[in-house]
Protein backbone atom coordinates (compact mmCIF):
# COMPACT_ATOMS: atom_id res chain seq x y z
CA UNK A 1 0.00 0.00 0.00
CA UNK A 2 1.40 3.86 -1.23
CA UNK A 3 1.75 6.68 1.31
CA UNK A 4 -1.07 7.94 -0.72
CA UNK A 5 -3.36 4.62 0.04
CA UNK A 6 -2.32 5.24 4.13
CA UNK A 7 -3.16 8.91 4.15
CA UNK A 8 -6.90 8.35 2.43
CA UNK A 9 -7.64 5.02 4.35
CA UNK A 10 -6.58 7.39 7.88
CA UNK A 11 -9.10 10.46 6.53
CA UNK A 12 -11.98 7.56 6.03
CA UNK A 13 -11.62 6.35 9.52
CA UNK A 14 -11.55 9.41 10.90
CA UNK A 15 -14.31 10.97 8.82
CA UNK A 16 -16.39 7.62 10.49
CA UNK A 17 -15.26 8.77 13.82
CA UNK A 18 -16.41 12.33 13.47
CA UNK A 19 -19.82 10.69 11.76
CA UNK A 20 -20.63 8.59 14.94
CA UNK A 21 -19.63 11.78 17.13
CA UNK A 22 -22.81 13.73 15.54
CA UNK A 23 -25.51 12.01 17.06
CA UNK A 24 -23.72 11.76 20.73
CA UNK A 25 -23.36 15.77 20.92
CA UNK A 26 -26.79 16.36 19.21
CA UNK A 27 -28.38 14.37 21.96
CA UNK A 28 -26.44 15.95 24.80
CA UNK A 29 -27.54 19.05 23.67
CA UNK A 30 -31.09 18.58 22.85
CA UNK A 31 -31.67 15.96 25.95
CA UNK A 32 -29.50 17.35 28.73
CA UNK A 33 -28.52 21.44 27.17
CA UNK A 34 -24.93 20.19 27.08
CA UNK A 35 -23.07 22.08 24.66
CA UNK A 36 -19.68 20.27 23.46
CA UNK A 37 -16.88 22.33 22.58
CA UNK A 38 -13.29 21.93 21.25
CA UNK A 39 -10.69 24.92 22.19
CA UNK A 40 -13.73 26.63 22.89
CA UNK A 41 -15.44 26.19 19.14
CA UNK A 42 -18.55 24.74 19.25
CA UNK A 43 -19.58 21.16 17.82
CA UNK A 44 -23.17 21.30 17.96
CA UNK A 45 -24.49 21.33 14.55
CA UNK A 46 -21.39 20.91 12.85
CA UNK A 47 -20.68 18.53 9.73
CA UNK A 48 -18.13 16.01 9.43
CA UNK A 49 -15.44 18.22 7.87
CA UNK A 50 -16.10 20.83 10.25
CA UNK A 51 -15.28 18.75 12.83
CA UNK A 52 -12.25 17.36 11.57
CA UNK A 53 -11.09 21.13 10.40
CA UNK A 54 -11.78 22.04 13.97
CA UNK A 55 -9.64 19.48 15.05
CA UNK A 56 -7.06 19.96 13.16
CA UNK A 57 -6.51 24.18 13.94
CA UNK A 58 -6.02 22.71 17.50
CA UNK A 59 -2.34 22.62 15.94
CA UNK A 60 -2.42 26.40 15.63
CA UNK A 61 -2.81 27.27 18.93
CA UNK A 62 -2.02 24.11 20.64
CA UNK A 63 1.16 23.09 18.45
CA UNK A 64 0.24 19.84 17.41
CA UNK A 65 -3.35 18.64 15.64
CA UNK A 66 -6.08 16.61 17.61
CA UNK A 67 -7.11 13.73 16.67
CA UNK A 68 -11.25 12.84 17.12
CA UNK A 69 -9.42 9.27 18.14
CA UNK A 70 -8.14 11.31 21.24
CA UNK A 71 -11.36 13.23 21.79
CA UNK A 72 -13.71 10.39 20.84
CA UNK A 73 -13.31 8.40 24.50
CA UNK A 74 -14.03 11.28 26.25
CA UNK A 75 -17.21 12.10 24.50
CA UNK A 76 -18.42 8.69 25.27
CA UNK A 77 -17.79 9.01 28.43
CA UNK A 78 -19.75 12.11 29.04
CA UNK A 79 -23.14 10.17 27.49
CA UNK A 80 -23.06 7.94 30.32
CA UNK A 81 -23.19 10.31 32.98
CA UNK A 82 -26.17 12.65 34.31
CA UNK A 83 -25.53 15.53 33.11
CA UNK A 84 -26.95 19.06 33.76
CA UNK A 85 -27.04 22.23 31.48
CA UNK A 86 -23.33 22.98 30.83
CA UNK A 87 -20.57 23.36 28.18
CA UNK A 88 -17.53 20.81 28.24
CA UNK A 89 -14.66 21.35 26.10
CA UNK A 90 -13.16 17.82 25.19
CA UNK A 91 -10.34 19.35 23.68
CA UNK A 92 -9.47 20.50 27.67
CA UNK A 93 -10.26 17.06 28.56
CA UNK A 94 -8.20 15.26 26.45
CA UNK A 95 -5.31 17.67 26.89
CA UNK A 96 -5.39 17.38 30.74
CA UNK A 97 -5.62 14.01 30.53
CA UNK A 98 -2.16 13.43 29.45
CA UNK A 99 -0.60 15.63 31.94
CA UNK A 100 -2.37 13.90 34.64
CA UNK A 101 -0.50 11.29 37.03
CA UNK A 102 -3.16 9.61 38.94
CA UNK A 103 -3.78 6.58 36.87
CA UNK A 104 -7.52 7.08 36.09
CA UNK A 105 -9.24 5.84 33.48
CA UNK A 106 -10.53 8.08 31.02
CA UNK A 107 -14.03 7.61 32.24
CA UNK A 108 -12.94 8.18 35.67
CA UNK A 109 -10.92 11.34 34.66
CA UNK A 110 -14.10 12.54 33.09
CA UNK A 111 -16.57 12.02 35.99
CA UNK A 112 -13.93 13.73 37.98
CA UNK A 113 -13.45 16.75 35.65
CA UNK A 114 -16.97 17.56 35.17
CA UNK A 115 -18.05 16.17 38.45
CA UNK A 116 -19.40 19.69 39.21
CA UNK A 117 -22.20 19.59 36.27
CA UNK A 118 -23.42 15.77 37.25
CA UNK A 119 -25.78 14.11 40.11
CA UNK A 120 -26.89 16.59 42.99
CA UNK A 121 -24.25 19.35 41.83
CA UNK A 122 -25.73 19.71 38.61
CA UNK A 123 -27.85 23.46 38.25
CA UNK A 124 -31.39 23.07 37.14
CA UNK A 125 -32.55 23.76 33.51
CA UNK A 126 -34.05 27.39 33.25
CA UNK A 127 -37.15 28.58 31.59
CA UNK A 128 -36.91 30.03 28.25
CA UNK A 129 -36.39 33.86 28.55
CA UNK A 130 -38.20 35.68 26.27
CA UNK A 131 -36.18 38.26 23.82
CA UNK A 132 -36.53 40.63 21.33
CA UNK A 133 -34.49 42.74 19.11
CA UNK A 134 -35.14 46.36 18.24
CA UNK A 135 -34.27 46.70 14.72
CA UNK A 136 -32.67 44.65 12.26
CA UNK A 137 -29.76 45.52 10.33
CA UNK A 138 -26.42 44.09 10.29
CA UNK A 139 -26.30 43.00 13.83
CA UNK A 140 -29.47 42.46 14.73
CA UNK A 141 -29.63 39.57 11.99
CA UNK A 142 -26.86 37.90 12.84
CA UNK A 143 -27.89 38.23 16.74
CA UNK A 144 -30.79 36.79 15.50
CA UNK A 145 -28.77 34.07 13.75
CA UNK A 146 -27.44 33.03 16.88
CA UNK A 147 -30.19 33.37 18.80
CA UNK A 148 -31.96 30.78 16.41
CA UNK A 149 -29.40 28.53 16.74
CA UNK A 150 -29.05 28.27 20.39
CA UNK A 151 -32.46 27.64 20.94
CA UNK A 152 -31.04 23.71 20.98
CA UNK A 153 -33.50 22.02 23.59
CA UNK A 154 -35.27 25.05 24.10
CA UNK A 155 -34.15 25.87 27.90
CA UNK A 156 -32.36 28.78 27.02
CA UNK A 157 -32.59 32.20 24.96
CA UNK A 158 -35.84 32.35 22.96
CA UNK A 159 -36.22 35.40 19.97
CA UNK A 160 -39.80 35.91 20.17
CA UNK A 161 -40.23 39.34 18.54
CA UNK A 162 -37.69 42.00 16.14
CA UNK A 163 -39.63 45.44 16.26
CA UNK A 164 -38.45 47.46 12.86
CA UNK A 165 -40.26 50.64 11.25
CA UNK A 166 -43.50 50.09 8.66
CA UNK A 167 -42.25 49.05 5.48
CA UNK A 168 -44.09 49.06 2.24
CA UNK A 169 -45.24 45.90 0.05
CA UNK A 170 -43.36 42.55 0.38
CA UNK A 171 -41.75 44.20 3.82
CA UNK A 172 -41.93 40.84 5.74
CA UNK A 173 -40.54 38.96 3.16
CA UNK A 174 -37.86 40.95 2.30
CA UNK A 175 -36.51 40.66 5.74
CA UNK A 176 -36.53 37.32 6.10
CA UNK A 177 -34.49 36.94 2.62
CA UNK A 178 -31.99 39.54 4.81
CA UNK A 179 -32.22 36.75 6.83
CA UNK A 180 -32.00 34.13 5.00
CA UNK A 181 -29.26 35.25 2.76
CA UNK A 182 -26.18 37.05 3.73
CA UNK A 183 -23.21 38.52 1.50
CA UNK A 184 -20.76 38.13 4.07
CA UNK A 185 -21.81 35.43 5.75
CA UNK A 186 -23.48 33.04 3.59
CA UNK A 187 -26.93 31.20 3.60
CA UNK A 188 -28.96 30.85 7.23
CA UNK A 189 -28.19 27.39 8.31
CA UNK A 190 -32.22 26.33 8.44
CA UNK A 191 -34.66 26.65 7.03
CA UNK A 192 -36.75 30.48 6.98
CA UNK A 193 -40.66 30.80 6.33
CA UNK A 194 -43.08 33.58 6.54
CA UNK A 195 -46.71 33.90 7.18
CA UNK A 196 -47.77 37.38 6.22
CA UNK A 197 -51.14 37.32 7.76
CA UNK A 198 -49.68 36.76 11.37
CA UNK A 199 -47.00 38.87 11.04
CA UNK A 200 -44.28 36.08 11.44
CA UNK A 201 -41.16 34.62 10.39
CA UNK A 202 -40.92 30.50 10.90
CA UNK A 203 -36.80 30.55 11.72
CA UNK A 204 -35.80 26.39 12.53
CA UNK A 205 -39.47 26.09 14.39
CA UNK A 206 -38.96 29.48 15.79
CA UNK A 207 -42.10 31.60 15.45
CA UNK A 208 -40.50 35.20 15.97
CA UNK A 209 -43.34 37.74 15.52
CA UNK A 210 -42.33 41.62 13.38
CA UNK A 211 -43.63 44.17 14.99
CA UNK A 212 -43.75 47.55 13.32
CA UNK A 213 -43.71 50.53 15.41
CA UNK A 214 -41.75 54.13 14.31
CA UNK A 215 -40.97 54.30 18.43
CA UNK A 216 -40.91 52.65 21.88
CA UNK A 217 -43.78 53.74 23.15
CA UNK A 218 -46.21 52.16 20.75
CA UNK A 219 -45.22 49.16 21.77
CA UNK A 220 -47.21 47.28 24.77
CA UNK A 221 -45.29 43.80 24.42
CA UNK A 222 -47.40 41.83 26.56
CA UNK A 223 -50.18 41.68 23.81
CA UNK A 224 -47.93 39.72 22.38
CA UNK A 225 -47.74 37.09 25.33
CA UNK A 226 -44.08 38.02 25.95
CA UNK A 227 -42.97 38.84 29.43
CA UNK A 228 -39.84 39.66 31.44
CA UNK A 229 -37.94 39.98 27.72
CA UNK A 230 -34.19 41.10 27.41
CA UNK A 231 -34.88 43.97 24.64
CA UNK A 232 -31.29 44.12 22.52
CA UNK A 233 -31.34 47.22 20.29
CA UNK A 234 -29.68 47.49 17.75
CA UNK A 235 -30.18 50.62 16.71
CA UNK A 236 -28.10 52.65 18.40
CA UNK A 237 -30.37 56.05 17.91
CA UNK A 238 -30.33 56.09 22.13
CA UNK A 239 -27.07 55.89 24.67
CA UNK A 240 -27.77 57.29 26.95
CA UNK A 241 -30.06 56.01 30.07
CA UNK A 242 -32.68 58.78 29.53
CA UNK A 243 -33.27 57.41 25.75
CA UNK A 244 -33.21 53.35 26.95
CA UNK A 245 -35.38 53.74 29.44
CA UNK A 246 -37.30 53.97 26.44
CA UNK A 247 -37.58 50.67 25.51
CA UNK A 248 -38.43 49.18 29.71
CA UNK A 249 -42.29 48.73 28.87
CA UNK A 250 -44.78 46.29 29.60
CA UNK A 251 -43.29 42.87 29.04
CA UNK A 252 -39.27 44.05 28.58
CA UNK A 253 -37.58 43.84 31.79
CA UNK A 254 -33.69 44.78 30.42
CA UNK A 255 -32.42 46.52 27.89
CA UNK A 256 -28.86 45.37 26.13
CA UNK A 257 -27.29 48.12 23.50
CA UNK A 258 -25.02 47.31 20.76
CA UNK A 259 -23.20 50.38 21.17
CA UNK A 260 -21.40 52.29 23.18
CA UNK A 261 -23.33 53.61 26.21
CA UNK A 262 -22.89 57.02 27.38
CA UNK A 263 -23.36 58.85 30.43
CA UNK A 264 -23.35 55.65 33.65
CA UNK A 265 -24.58 53.13 31.41
CA UNK A 266 -22.61 50.40 32.04
CA UNK A 267 -20.33 49.46 28.95
CA UNK A 268 -19.99 45.58 28.99
CA UNK A 269 -17.23 43.50 27.61
CA UNK A 270 -17.79 39.94 28.48
CA UNK A 271 -15.28 37.76 29.55
CA UNK A 272 -13.62 41.00 30.99
CA UNK A 273 -16.45 42.67 33.45
CA UNK A 274 -19.49 40.89 32.78
CA UNK A 275 -19.34 40.09 36.52
CA UNK A 276 -19.91 43.42 37.76
CA UNK A 277 -23.49 43.94 36.57
CA UNK A 278 -25.88 44.22 39.11
CA UNK A 279 -29.01 42.15 39.53
CA UNK A 280 -30.83 45.08 39.03
CA UNK A 281 -28.88 46.62 36.46
CA UNK A 282 -31.91 47.01 33.52
CA UNK A 283 -29.96 49.02 31.09
CA UNK A 284 -26.34 48.22 29.94
CA UNK A 285 -24.17 48.87 26.76
CA UNK A 286 -22.15 46.02 24.93
CA UNK A 287 -19.52 48.65 24.18
CA UNK A 288 -17.73 48.90 20.08
CA UNK A 289 -17.14 45.47 18.26
CA UNK A 290 -13.63 47.42 18.63
CA UNK A 291 -13.12 47.96 22.06
CA UNK A 292 -14.26 43.97 22.76
CA UNK A 293 -11.31 43.13 20.36
CA UNK A 294 -8.96 45.23 22.18
CA UNK A 295 -10.13 45.05 26.00
CA UNK A 296 -9.78 41.30 26.47
CA UNK A 297 -6.05 41.33 25.09
CA UNK A 298 -4.76 44.49 26.92
CA UNK A 299 -6.06 42.82 29.89
CA UNK A 300 -4.17 39.82 29.63
CA UNK A 301 -1.07 42.54 29.00
CA UNK A 302 -1.76 44.55 31.99
CA UNK A 303 -2.14 41.24 34.20
CA UNK A 304 1.09 39.87 33.17
CA UNK A 305 3.00 42.83 32.36
CA UNK A 306 1.76 45.95 33.75
CA UNK A 307 1.01 48.71 30.94
CA UNK A 308 2.13 52.51 31.40
CA UNK A 309 0.45 53.59 28.22
CA UNK A 310 -0.73 51.99 24.87
CA UNK A 311 -1.78 53.51 21.42
CA UNK A 312 -4.55 51.44 19.02
CA UNK A 313 -4.75 51.74 15.52
CA UNK A 314 -7.73 50.32 14.31
CA UNK A 315 -8.19 49.04 10.47
CA UNK A 316 -11.69 48.73 10.10
CA UNK A 317 -13.88 47.85 7.21
CA UNK A 318 -16.47 49.98 5.61
CA UNK A 319 -19.73 50.12 7.45
CA UNK A 320 -23.71 51.24 6.78
CA UNK A 321 -22.79 54.42 7.91
CA UNK A 322 -20.48 55.24 5.09
CA UNK A 323 -21.98 56.26 1.47
CA UNK A 324 -21.56 54.11 -1.48
CA UNK A 325 -20.56 56.94 -3.69
CA UNK A 326 -19.63 60.66 -2.58
CA UNK A 327 -22.56 62.07 -1.08
CA UNK A 328 -23.64 64.83 2.14
CA UNK A 329 -22.56 63.35 4.94
CA UNK A 330 -22.68 65.01 8.71
CA UNK A 331 -18.91 63.45 9.48
CA UNK A 332 -16.23 65.52 7.89
CA UNK A 333 -14.56 62.33 5.76
CA UNK A 334 -17.61 59.55 5.55
CA UNK A 335 -19.40 61.09 3.18
CA UNK A 336 -16.85 59.83 0.53
CA UNK A 337 -16.96 56.78 -1.22
CA UNK A 338 -16.51 53.90 1.43
CA UNK A 339 -15.76 51.08 -1.18
CA UNK A 340 -13.24 53.76 -3.29
CA UNK A 341 -11.21 55.22 -0.41
CA UNK A 342 -9.29 54.57 2.76
CA UNK A 343 -10.78 57.11 5.24
CA UNK A 344 -9.48 58.46 8.57
CA UNK A 345 -12.14 58.83 11.54
CA UNK A 346 -12.55 58.63 14.89
CA UNK A 347 -12.93 55.53 17.67
CA UNK A 348 -13.76 55.75 20.98
CA UNK A 349 -12.60 52.15 21.83
CA UNK A 350 -9.73 54.10 23.37
CA UNK A 351 -11.61 56.19 26.17
CA UNK A 352 -13.97 53.42 26.48
CA UNK A 353 -10.99 51.05 27.50
CA UNK A 354 -11.62 52.92 31.02
CA UNK A 355 -14.88 51.96 31.36
CA UNK A 356 -14.09 48.34 30.97
CA UNK A 357 -11.00 48.21 32.84
CA UNK A 358 -11.22 51.34 35.86
CA UNK A 359 -8.46 49.80 37.58
CA UNK A 360 -6.11 50.23 34.67
CA UNK A 361 -4.18 53.19 35.05
CA UNK A 362 -2.38 53.21 31.67
CA UNK A 363 -3.61 56.42 29.56
CA UNK A 364 -4.73 54.55 26.34
CA UNK A 365 -4.96 56.67 22.98
CA UNK A 366 -6.52 55.58 19.60
CA UNK A 367 -7.33 56.40 15.95
CA UNK A 368 -8.91 54.55 12.99
CA UNK A 369 -9.05 53.93 9.19
CA UNK A 370 -11.67 52.87 7.30
CA UNK A 371 -10.77 50.57 4.79
CA UNK A 372 -12.58 48.59 1.41
CA UNK A 373 -13.59 45.43 3.37
CA UNK A 374 -16.83 44.70 3.75
CA UNK A 375 -15.83 42.83 7.15
CA UNK A 376 -13.00 41.68 9.44
CA UNK A 377 -11.20 44.40 10.59
CA UNK A 378 -7.58 44.40 12.13
CA UNK A 379 -6.45 46.65 15.74
CA UNK A 380 -2.71 47.02 16.02
CA UNK A 381 -2.43 47.37 19.93
CA UNK A 382 1.03 49.32 20.33
CA UNK A 383 2.14 48.62 24.79
CA UNK A 384 4.30 50.21 26.71
CA UNK A 385 4.69 47.51 29.60
CA UNK A 386 6.12 47.94 32.93
CA UNK A 387 9.05 45.81 32.23
CA UNK A 388 11.07 44.16 29.47
CA UNK A 389 10.24 40.73 28.01
CA UNK A 390 10.60 38.67 25.10
CA UNK A 391 8.72 37.66 21.58
CA UNK A 392 8.49 34.30 22.75
CA UNK A 393 7.38 35.00 26.05
CA UNK A 394 4.67 37.01 25.07
CA UNK A 395 3.79 34.45 22.39
CA UNK A 396 3.40 31.56 24.88
CA UNK A 397 1.42 34.33 27.35
CA UNK A 398 -0.90 34.53 25.07
CA UNK A 399 -1.42 31.14 23.13
CA UNK A 400 -2.08 29.95 26.85
CA UNK A 401 -4.76 32.61 27.72
CA UNK A 402 -6.36 31.77 24.37
CA UNK A 403 -6.69 27.94 25.40
CA UNK A 404 -6.85 27.80 29.41
CA UNK A 405 -7.39 31.21 30.84
CA UNK A 406 -11.20 32.52 31.50
CA UNK A 407 -10.79 34.78 28.49
CA UNK A 408 -10.12 31.69 26.10
CA UNK A 409 -13.93 32.97 24.47
CA UNK A 410 -12.69 36.28 23.73
CA UNK A 411 -9.36 36.05 22.70
CA UNK A 412 -7.86 33.70 20.10
CA UNK A 413 -4.74 32.80 18.63
CA UNK A 414 -3.12 31.91 15.14
CA UNK A 415 0.48 30.88 14.15
CA UNK A 416 -0.56 30.95 10.19
CA UNK A 417 1.69 32.76 8.01
CA UNK A 418 -0.46 33.36 5.53
CA UNK A 419 -3.49 34.87 7.09
CA UNK A 420 -5.54 37.93 5.85
CA UNK A 421 -8.67 39.49 6.67
CA UNK A 422 -11.43 37.42 5.29
CA UNK A 423 -10.12 33.46 7.00
CA UNK A 424 -11.35 35.40 10.19
CA UNK A 425 -15.58 35.48 8.53
CA UNK A 426 -17.34 34.41 11.12
CA UNK A 427 -14.63 33.79 13.74
CA UNK A 428 -16.59 33.76 17.59
CA UNK A 429 -13.97 35.26 19.37
CA UNK A 430 -13.55 39.06 20.21
CA UNK A 431 -10.25 39.02 18.81
CA UNK A 432 -7.32 37.16 17.41
CA UNK A 433 -3.79 37.14 18.31
CA UNK A 434 -1.77 37.05 14.81
CA UNK A 435 1.40 35.12 16.11
CA UNK A 436 3.91 36.48 12.96
CA UNK A 437 3.04 39.95 13.01
CA UNK A 438 3.90 40.56 16.87
CA UNK A 439 6.70 42.76 17.52
CA UNK A 440 8.41 42.93 21.25
CA UNK A 441 11.67 44.79 21.92
CA UNK A 442 12.59 45.19 25.45
CA UNK A 443 9.44 47.26 27.44
CA UNK A 444 7.77 47.50 23.97
CA UNK A 445 4.96 45.16 22.84
CA UNK A 446 3.18 45.63 19.29
CA UNK A 447 -0.21 43.45 19.15
CA UNK A 448 -1.71 42.50 15.96
CA UNK A 449 -5.64 41.81 16.26
CA UNK A 450 -7.97 40.64 13.73
CA UNK A 451 -11.33 40.71 15.00
CA UNK A 452 -14.83 40.13 13.02
CA UNK A 453 -16.29 43.12 13.97
CA UNK A 454 -20.09 41.98 12.78
CA UNK A 455 -19.73 38.16 13.60
CA UNK A 456 -17.80 38.24 16.60
CA UNK A 457 -18.90 41.07 18.31
CA UNK A 458 -22.59 39.39 17.99
CA UNK A 459 -21.24 36.60 20.15
CA UNK A 460 -19.84 38.86 22.56
CA UNK A 461 -23.13 40.48 22.25
CA UNK A 462 -25.11 37.25 23.06
CA UNK A 463 -23.26 35.88 25.83
CA UNK A 464 -23.93 38.97 27.80
CA UNK A 465 -27.74 38.32 27.09
CA UNK A 466 -27.06 34.73 28.49
CA UNK A 467 -25.25 36.13 31.45
CA UNK A 468 -27.91 38.99 32.34
CA UNK A 469 -30.29 36.19 31.31
CA UNK A 470 -28.99 33.34 34.02
CA UNK A 471 -28.63 30.66 31.32
CA UNK A 472 -24.99 31.40 30.60
CA UNK A 473 -24.10 27.27 31.74
CA UNK A 474 -20.90 26.60 33.57
CA UNK A 475 -17.83 25.46 31.47
CA UNK A 476 -15.47 22.73 31.97
CA UNK A 477 -13.18 21.73 32.80
CA UNK A 478 -12.90 24.80 34.79
CA UNK A 479 -10.68 27.28 33.13
CA UNK A 480 -7.61 28.37 34.94
CA UNK A 481 -7.61 31.72 36.96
Amino acid sequence: MTVNDDSFTNWKHREETAESMIPMIGKLHREQDVTILLHSRSLVNKSVVSILKTHRFARQIAGAELSVAETMPFLRALTTLDLGPSQIDIGMLAATYKGDDRGLTVEEFTADAVAGATGANKIDRREPRDVVLYGFGRIGRLVARLLIEKAGSGNGLRLRAIVVRGGGDQDLVKRASLLRRDSVHGQFQGTITVDEESSTILANGNAIKVIHADDPSQVDYTAYGIKNAILIDNTGKWRDREGLSKHLRPGVDKVVLTAPGKGDVPNIVHGVNHDTIKPDERILSCASCTTNAIVPPLKAMADEYGVHRGHVETVHSFTNDQNLLDNYHKSDRRGRSAPLNMVITETGAASAVAKALPDLKARITGSSVRVPVPDVSIAILNLQLARETTREEVLDHLREVSLTSPLKRQIDFISAPDAVSSDFIGSRHASIVDAGALKVEGDNAILYLWYDNEFGYSCQVVRVVQHVSGVEYPTYPAPAV
